[in-house]
């Protein structure tokens, strides 16, 4: 009778272990949590990258960073000119002031060693009024090999609104003999400077820029770079406004002249 017994609990043993392990949930004393807590690991650690092996940079390790520059797609020219990093040295100092003759003609030989560079530079359109101001020469190379890329537009707009000066003066006019600027761009930049004219305070600031913007518009209208139909009534306004300048008299007789079909050197 014993021995019955003990086959009778074997067995009820094994149904209740066959049944345990088709429903686990059943045999846990405690229920699941639909929200476990969590718990604070150590982040994984990195491995040393060994010879052979490729880095990957990800965004947080440029975070704080500039850009990584791929030294080997240098040229060998562009290396004697002192390297991408020597030149991007040397953009940053133009930003803070000018440069030395042979330092600006390091950075001219560079551009002119490598024409994609100047892609590899990282300069901005919020770098060039400080690059027009301090560095014209190396301003205008920039933007000439700029002219087919993507960022070209916001170039021309940050150009287009900076603080008026001869050396902005010099950049646009020989961009206006080297390429054919959009129409929109240049009449803004003339809006620009003749508003520019207008709000000087000062006396003798406003008579010097009022000259250096009769003697920049007297050669856009003679290398036929402007229409000057497009200008006539805000342009002729600036020259009455500043008859008493002896430019601004020179450039009203120009427009007539121009206005009436008449060769503008007779």
């Amino acid at each position: 009778h014993q021995q019955q017994e003990q086959q009778q609990q074997q067995q009820q043993q094994e149904r209740h272990a066959v049944h345990l392990s088709t429903h686990p949930h059943q045999g846990l004393l405690l229920p699941i949590d639909p929200d476990p807590p969590l718990l604070c690991r150590p982040h994984p650690g990195v491995l040393p990258v060994q010879p052979g092996e490729c880095e990957w940079v990800g965004p947080g390790v440029l975070l704080h960073t500039g850009p990584v520059w791929d030294s080997s797609s240098v040229g060998a020219d562009v290396e004697k000119a002192g390297g991408v990093a020597g030149v991007r040295e040397l953009l940053t100092r133009a930003l803070r002031g000018p440069l030395l003759p042979a330092q600006q003609q390091q950075v001219l030989s560079a551009l002119e060693a490598d024409p994609k560079l100047v892609h590899r530079l990282g300069v901005g359109p919020r770098h060039l009024p400080a690059l027009v101001e301090h560095t014209p020469v190396i301003a205008y190379e920039l933007l000439l090999r700029l002219m087919r890329g993507p960022q070209i537009q916001a170039f021309l707009s940050v150009l287009a609104h900076t603080c008026m000066s001869l050396h902005s003066m010099e950049v646009v006019n020989r961009l206006t003999t080297a390429v054919d600027l959009p129409t929109d761009f240049v009449h803004l930049y003339i809006s620009n400077c003749i508003s520019s004219c207008e709000n000087a305070q000062d006396k003798y600031v406003q008579n010097r820029l009022v000259r250096l913007v009769c003697v920049f518009l007297h050669s856009l209208i003679r290398n036929r770079i402007v229409n000057i139909a497009d200008l006539l009534h805000e342009v002729q306004s600036f020259c009455i406004n500043f008859s008493r300048i002896k430019e601004a008299a020179k450039l009203f007789r120009l427009l007539k002249a121009a206005q009436a079909g008449l060769e503008p050197g007779s």
